[in-house]
């Protein structure tokens, strides 16, 4: 049986626009450029920069949120480079999809 680790956000600084360098409780750092999965009707409001700064740690989950109810998983954040390209993809049918 496979243990996967919890990763929980420890904080974050904005470094450039639609950028965050976020440290997790491991003392891992990934700095994250957002803007290539800034689509659909969810994350698409964060490409507008003032929404995009609201960016929070929530309390519980430890996490990014934002106050539209956007999020990113810890994990997903934690190991952002194997899943971006995933993750860009998917925006950009939310981009020729929109519901």
């Amino acid at each position: 049986m496979s243990v996967h680790p919890i990763h929980r956000v420890r904080e974050f600084t904005i470094v450039a626009p639609f950028t965050l360098q976020v440290t997790f409780d491991d003392a891992t750092q990934q700095v994250i450029n957002f803007s290539s999965v800034l689509e659909g009707e969810l994350f698409g409001p964060l490409r507008d920069e003032t929404v995009f700064r609201q960016v929070q740690i929530d309390p519980e989950v430890q996490t990014l949120v934002w106050p539209n109810g956007a999020d990113f998983g810890p994990a997903t954040l934690h190991d952002w480079p194997q899943h971006v390209v995933a993750l860009t993809a998917l925006a950009q049918s939310w981009k020729l999809n929109p519901e």
